[in-house]
C-alpha cells in the first residue's frame, strides 16, 4: 500500500520531504508533483524502478526517461552539450521543458535511448519538487504519469493513490498540477527539433 503525503504548495514541511527522499533511497518508487504534471520517479541508477515505470505505463525500450535535475549544475553532469546548446537550455532552466542531448559517461546506462545514446534532462520550476531534489542531492529518475490508454495525465493525488496504490511506494501531493506535458526539445543533432509541443513555450526555440 502506498504512503501518502499532502504537502503544501509554497511551504512544503521537511520533515515529510525527507521522509519521501528517505524512501527514494531505500529504492522506492513515487509519484510527485512537477511543473507540468504528475511524474513518477525513483533513484538514479535504479534499474527494478525503472522496470516497475515501464510496467506502470507499458513502455518499450525506446521509451526517453528523464533525469529530473535540482539546477544547471547538476544537470550539465549527465549530458554533452555545444555552446548552442548551453546558452539556449540555461536560458530556458528551470521551466517546463525536457531536453534531449547525448549522454556523458555519468548518466546511467540503462536511462539512456538504445541506439542512439541519449537521455532526457529537466530542470523543473516547482517548489516541491525542488524541496525534494534538493533534499535527495542527485537527479530523479522520471517519467511522466500518462497511463496507457489515457488522452492526459491524472491530476489529483488522492484518485492517483486509489489507482495506482498497490504498485508505487508513495504520492507526494500538493494540488493540481495540470495535464499538459513538458516540451520536448531535441538537441542531440545540434539544431533543435521538437519532439514534442506542451507547457513549455515552444517559441523560445524556433
Amino acid at each position: 500500500m502506498a504512503k501518502y503525503f499532502d504537502v503544501h504548495p509554497d511551504n512544503p514541511q521537511r520533515r515529510v520531504i525527507g521522509q519521501v527522499a528517505d524512501l527514494v533511497r531505500a529504492g522506492g518508487l513515487i509519484i510527485y508533483p512537477t511543473d507540468s504534471c504528475f511524474a513518477l520517479g525513483c533513484r538514479l541508477g535504479d534499474s527494478a524502478g525503472l522496470d516497475r515505470i515501464r510496467a506502470i505505463r507499458r513502455l518499450d525500450e525506446r521509451h526517453h526517461f528523464t533525469l529530473v535535475c535540482r539546477d544547471f549544475a547538476q544537470l550539465g553532469q549527465f549530458v554533452r552539450m555545444d555552446n548552442t546548446a548551453f546558452r539556449a537550455i540555461k536560458a530556458a532552466t528551470p521551466g517546463s521543458y525536457t531536453f534531449i542531448l547525448p549522454a556523458s559517461k555519468e548518466a546511467p546506462r540503462r536511462l539512456l535511448h538504445p541506439k542512439r545514446k541519449t537521455v532526457g534532462v529537466r530542470i523543473p520550476d516547482h517548489v516541491v519538487a525542488q524541496a525534494l531534489l534538493t533534499e535527495l542531492g542527485e537527479p530523479l529518475m522520471s517519467s511522466t504519469l500518462l497511463l496507457p490508454g489515457e488522452d492526459e495525465p491524472l491530476t489529483q493525488g488522492w484518485e492517483i493513490k486509489e489507482l495506482l496504490d498497490h504498485v508505487v511506494d508513495a504520492v507526494l501531493d500538493s494540488g493540481d498540477c495540470g495535464v499538459e506535458p513538458t516540451t520536448v526539445v531535441d538537441f542531440s543533432g545540434g539544431a533543435p527539433e521538437f519532439v514534442r509541443r506542451g507547457a513549455g513555450d515552444p517559441a523560445r526555440f524556433e
